[in-house]
């Protein structure tokens, strides 16, 4: 992606209704809440997704009903297999990959005394080990076309502690390490950021947890899955050509203090 100048508007570039016209994004876990409106930001904003998830039957309904300009692959992050065979249909619907966004994560709350290894190693290896897996296997996509933006979903329990986060913020500050590397490693034809959300009112919060989390936050609310969608519109876009190894927190005010 090269930078917005005025000279690149006047050629012919998306203008700010579309920005991601002629573009292909892959979204993982996006069947549902925050991936699924990320996905239809994206298609609203000009681009041609791939819906992925292991929830088939609800991914297939999301690409649906955004016609020609989505198609669903079932993809289990964890599988290195998978991902080939995603790249391949993404190939063969597309033939190009601009933008890949590494939102697929399970979450929990628990005292780190009362995890153990196997909910440790079930919850890296989609946490960590998805965005790695899917770094490695579309990349090489990605540089046989223009490069591109990779948009990694990590969280403010990647930046700051939190009680019952253990195992949790451990992927997460561990995903941002990694998204730094290989922001370096990948320019400057591919950039590579974070998403840190706060607490988000999406199906991964907490049942009964609205109400507190709110209080505890500055803008005194939850934010909303759509603005964490604007943000990675923002990063998937020529708007942040210069933007690379970064971590764009959304959260409220949160990280701001107690």
């Amino acid at each position: 992606m090269t930078g917005g100048t005025e000279a690149t508007r006047a050629a012919g570039a998306p203008g700010p209704l579309a920005p991601l016209a002629g573009k292909v994004a892959l979204i993982t876990g996006s069947a549902r809440g925050q991936g699924e409106v990320t996905a239809r930001r994206f298609v609203a904003a000009g681009a041609q997704v791939m819906i992925t998830d292991i929830l088939a039957g609800e991914g297939a309904k999301v690409a649906a009903s955004l016609g020609d300009a989505a198609v669903f692959q079932e993809l289990d992050v964890r599988d290195e297999t998978a991902w080939a065979a995603a790249v391949a249909a993404l190939r063969a619907s597309f033939g190009r990959l601009d933008v890949l966004v590494n939102n697929a994560a399970i979450h929990w709350i628990r005292p780190l005394l009362e995890d153990n290894a196997a909910d440790l190693d079930r919850l890296l290896a989609v946490n960590l080990r998805g965005p790695f897996l899917g770094i490695q296997a579309c990349v090489p996509l990605m540089l046989e076309g223009d490069g591109g933006s990779i948009i990694n979903i990590s969280s403010i329990a990647g930046v700051k502690a939190f009680r019952g986060h253990g195992v949790y913020g451990a992927a997460k500050w561990a995903l941002r390490g990694m998204s730094k590397v290989a922001a370096l490693e990948l320019a400057p034809r591919i950039r590579v950021n974070c998403i840190l959300p706060g607490a988000i009112d999406s199906p991964m919060l907490p049942p009964g947890a609205a109400e507190r989390v709110s209080a505890g936050t500055p803008m005194g609310r939850l934010g909303r899955s759509d603005e964490i969608a604007e943000g990675a519109l923002y990063l998937a876009s020529a708007a942040s050509s210069y933007t690379t190894g970064t971590d764009l927190v959304i959260d409220g005010g949160s990280t701001t203090g107690p």
